[in-house]
């Protein structure tokens, strides 16, 4: 078993630190980013440039070779801010040239024991020896977040893309992967208004890691020309699966309003007195339900052909109010890419919702029970992910519960 080191990365709490434990947990593995050589009775499996540095580690990118460096870096760059799209390419140019030395990057060594199979200690020799192809892994490093989940980008010998594996790593990131393997089995795939989705390719087990490994993106796959416009018809056909719309029905007896309750029993605290004020509010009120995505967001969608493609769907569920997605780009985006606080995202939602929800069918009242039934439901999965290892979010909690107060309390919403 490799003993504890400085230049071991898994000792770090940064985000090398945790994205190193999650994938190379095993401590047979001898890890190093100071150019040390491996110990005696270890040979390298793997290296890694730490893009740009380990104290600000945003990538580890395959040193298997030219091609695959360069490819890791340049793939679906047309996806990505222009700011970091220029980096990458930087980055890429280096990579294809061999020279990634001469910007200074140090370099992760991954090394396993002699007389040890490369696929029983590292998940990109596994999968590669599932697919019957040598597989390298790019990986992308995030701060540390038990929401977040390791993914790595898999790249065969030629430097071909050949899918993302999603790693599940606490109780919280597992129940997600699975759920997008679930929700890639069962959805449509006829064209039409709904967008097209990766397909799964497969599902396992890696010791207590669940994997759910995605088919790649289109090559030629570009960002949303206006990321800031709904994308409506798609919306539309997510929610009806790509059918007619459903009759609507009031919120009290239905199965969305009965899931909601028993989770909030479930959560305790506050949100049972939330989801009793929206049904005594609105228990009347007549809705479409469906389908949702559950993070339809700029940064998960794009252009390929004409067509619109969607990803990462590990959140999606059913009996949804239509417009919970609409709700959930207005809320996300001025959250996330806006950097705007709970209140301000809650109120641009709003705004968003009385723009758009015209076209499902929202009239004012129902416009507010979708706002409130929405941050009801993102404050639940908030709960839900705490319960399950993934800790609270600050940005969300207890601020959405505070917004949720005022807007169920004062009435006018």
């Amino acid at each position: 078993m490799a003993a504890h080191r400085a230049d071991d990365p898994r000792e770090r709490s940064d985000g090398i630190g945790w994205v190193s434990r999650a994938i190379f947990g095993d401590r047979r593995l001898w890890l190093d980013v100071s150019a040390a050589p491996p110990p005696p009775g270890h040979r390298v499996a793997a290296r890694y440039a730490v893009v740009p540095s380990v104290a600000r580690a945003k990538f580890l990118l395959p040193l298997a070779s030219r091609r695959v460096g360069a490819a890791s870096t340049l793939a679906y760059n047309a996806l990505r801010p222009p700011r970091v799209r220029a980096n990458r390419l930087a980055v890429g140019v280096l990579a294809g040239l061999g020279a990634t030395g001469l910007a200074r990057m140090p370099v992760l060594t991954v090394a396993v024991p002699d007389g040890v199979e490369e696929t029983e200690l590292l998940l990109a020799a596994h999968l590669g020896r599932l697919a019957g192809r040598r597989l390298h892994a790019a990986i992308g490093i995030r701060p540390p977040d038990p929401h977040h989940k390791p993914t790595l980008q898999l790249f065969d010998d030629r430097g071909g893309a050949r899918g993302y594996a999603k790693i599940g790593w606490n109780d919280a990131t597992r129940a997600m992967v699975a759920a997008e393997a679930i929700a890639l089995r069962e959805l449509p795939r006829d064209g039409g208004d709904f967008p097209d989705v990766p397909r799964l390719l497969r599902e396992l087990r890696w010791g207590d890691l669940a994997v759910t490994l995605v088919e790649p993106m289109p090559a030629r796959v570009r960002r949303l020309p206006h990321p800031e416009r709904p994308e409506v018809a798609a919306m539309l056909a997510v929610a009806r699966r790509g059918g007619p719309a459903s009759t609507p029905r009031p919120l009290r007896g239905s199965p969305f309003l009965a899931d909601l309750g028993a989770r909030a029993e479930r959560a305790g605290g506050p949100v049972v007195d939330a989801v009793a004020a929206l049904v005594a509010r609105d228990g009347d009120t007549t809705l479409e339900f469906g389908h949702w995505h559950g993070d339809w967001v700029p940064w998960n969608l794009g252009r390929h052909g004409g067509r619109l493609v969607a990803w990462d769907w590990e959140n999606s569920g059913a009996h949804r109010p239509v417009g919970f997605d609409l709700a959930h780009q207005g809320f996300q985006s001025a959250l996330s890419l806006g950097g705007r606080p709970v209140p301000a995202a809650a109120a641009e939602m709003v705004a968003v919702l009385q723009r758009h929800g015209e076209a499902f069918g929202l009239d004012a009242t129902r416009r507010r029970l979708v706002a409130d039934a929405y941050l009801v439901e993102l404050w639940l999965r908030t709960a839900e992910l705490a319960a399950g290892g993934g800790g609270w979010s600050d940005r969300l909690h207890p601020a959405l519960l505070h917004v949720l107060a005022e807007r169920l309390s004062d009435g006018t919403g």
